[in-house]
C-alpha cells in the first residue's frame, strides 16, 4: 500500500529519529544542489517507466526500513512509489508536495531570556535556513515581527501563541534569497512597516516607514533600537533588543558574515566588504561581549543539514565567543576585503528576480511561481 505524508510529518519523523530509506527521484543535478539528509538519488521519469537499473539501485539501498519517496512536487515520486508497490514493496510512503512543500516547513523556537517581560521567538524556515523573529512585551501585549517570510501566517500564529498582538513589522534589509512577507503582513494587519531609510536609494516602490540609525521603537518597556549596518546591503539595519540581543540580519551569522556582491555586483564587491568591515568593527564588536547574536539565516548544506545548529534548537551565539572564535572577525581590513571580494560562493537561485520582487518592481504571477523562485537553501553568507 502506498501512503502519503506531508512535509511537516516528515520533519516530525526526522525529529523523532525514525528509521527510513528516503529516495529522491529528481534528476541528479537537482538532487546534488539540494536534498534532504541521508536521501538517496534514484532519478525517475514516469514516461520511461522503471528499469532494472533503478530497481537494482533500490535493492542496494533498501535496509528493510520503510521506503519514503520525494521529488520536486510529488509528480515523479508518486508514480515511482506505485512502481515499487507493484514490485512487491509493501511499505512505501510519498511526501506530498515534495521539496517545494519542504521549503515551507517552520519551527517556532523560544529564545531563553532573563527578563520575564521580554518575549523572543525565533521562526526557523527549516529547508532554507531563513530566521525571522517575533519580539514582544508581556506587559503591553505588543509584538514586533522582524524579517517575516512569505508564509506570514506562521508569524501570526507565533505571536498569538505567545499571547501577543503584532503592532509593527521590520525588515532588516531587502532580501535576495527569499520573498519577504514584511510589507504584506503589515498591510494585512494595518500596522507600521519599517525599513532602513537608505532603501530610498534602491527604488523601493511600496510604502514603508524609514528607520534611521538610533531610532527606538518601544513595546511597553521593551526597546528596539536600530543600528545602521551597511555591507551586505546599503540599507541594512540591525535591531538591538533591550541591550541584551541584536538581530543581525545578514550582517553577522553564528559561523560567518554576509556576502557583499549581491547588491554591489562583482566589480564593486570590495566596496561592500569595506562597509561591512567598518560595521563589524565599529558598531557590532563595540557591543558588550554578553550580547546575544540572533542572525537572519543559518547555513543549510546541500544535504539539508544545519551548519550552525539543529532544527528546532535556538540558533544564536554570544558576541564575545564569536569575537574569539570566528576567524573572519580577526582579519585586518585588507585581508577581510580581499577574501569577501574574491571568494564569493555560488549566488542564491533567482536572486535578481527575488530582489526585484522585494523592491516592488516585479511581482510573481502565481503562488506556484513564488514557490519555485524560492526553492533551495539560502546562500547569503560569505
Amino acid at each position: 500500500m502506498v501512503n502519503q505524508i506531508t512535509a511537516e510529518e516528515l520533519a516530525d519523523r526526522f525529529d523523532d529519529g525514525e528509521s527510513m530509506t528516503l529516495i529522491d527521484t529528481r534528476p541528479e543535478d537537482s538532487f546534488e544542489a539540494w536534498h534532504l539528509p541521508e536521501a538517496e538519488n534514484v532519478p525517475f521519469d514516469p514516461r520511461e517507466g522503471v528499469g532494472d537499473d533503478q530497481l537494482d539501485r533500490v535493492a542496494d539501498i533498501d535496509d528493510e526500513e520503510p521506503l519514503v519517496t520525494i521529488c520536486g512536487k510529488g509528480l515523479t515520486s508518486t508514480p515511482f512509489a506505485f512502481e515499487l508497490e507493484a514490485q512487491g514493496y509493501d511499505d512505501v510512503t510519498v511526501v506530498k508536495g515534495g521539496m517545494e512543500d519542504w521549503s515551507k516547513v517552520y519551527d517556532i523556537v523560544p529564545i531563553a531570556r532573563d527578563d520575564e517581560e521580554l518575549v523572543v521567538r525565533q521562526i526557523q524556515r527549516r529547508g532554507k535556513g531563513c530566521l525571522g523573529y517575533v519580539v514582544g512585551s508581556t506587559e503591553s501585549g505588543e509584538a514586533a515581527v522582524v524579517d517575516p517570510t512569505r508564509q506570514i501566517d506562521v508569524f501570526e500564529v507565533a505571536a498569538e501563541e505567545a499571547g501577543l498582538t503584532i503592532s509593527c513589522v521590520f525588515d532588516t534589509h531587502i532580501h535576495a534569497d527569499h520573498i519577504s512577507g514584511g510589507s504584506r503582513l503589515a498591510e494585512t494587519l494595518d500596522v507600521s512597516y519599517y525599513l532602513g531609510n537608505a532603501a530610498s536609494e534602491r527604488d523601493v516602490e511600496y510604502d514603508y516607514d524609514p528607520v534611521e540609525d538610533g531610532t527606538t521603537v518601544e513595546l511597553g518597556d521593551v526597546e528596539i533600537t536600530a543600528l545602521h549596518a551597511p555591507g551586505h546591503t546599503t540599507e541594512m539595519m540591525n535591531y538591538r533588543i533591550d541591550g541584551a540581543y541584536i538581530l543581525t540580519g545578514d550582517t553577522l551569522f553564528v559561523d560567518s558574515v554576509g556576502r557583499t556582491e549581491l547588491q554591489f555586483g562583482e566589480e564593486d564587491a570590495s566596496e561592500g566588504a569595506e562597509l561591512l568591515y567598518d560595521t563589524l568593527h565599529e558598531t557590532i564588536l563595540d557591543l558588550p561581549d554578553d550580547t546575544r547574536i540572533l542572525p537572519g539565516h543559518v547555513a543549510v548544506t546541500s544535504d539539508g543539514q544545519y551548519e550552525g545548529g539543529e532544527p528546532g534548537e535556538p540558533i544564536h551565539a554570544r558576541l564575545g565567543d564569536l569575537r574569539d572564535d570566528l576567524d573572519l572577525l580577526q582579519l585586518d581590513e585588507e585581508v577581510f576585503v580581499n577574501r569577501l571580494a574574491e571568494n564569493a560562493p555560488e549566488k542564491p537561485p533567482n536572486y535578481e528576480t527575488v530582489i526585484a520582487i522585494n523592491t516592488g518592481e516585479e511581482s510573481p504571477d502565481s503562488e506556484e511561481e513564488a514557490t519555485e523562485l524560492e526553492v533551495g537553501p539560502n546562500n547569503c553568507a560569505a
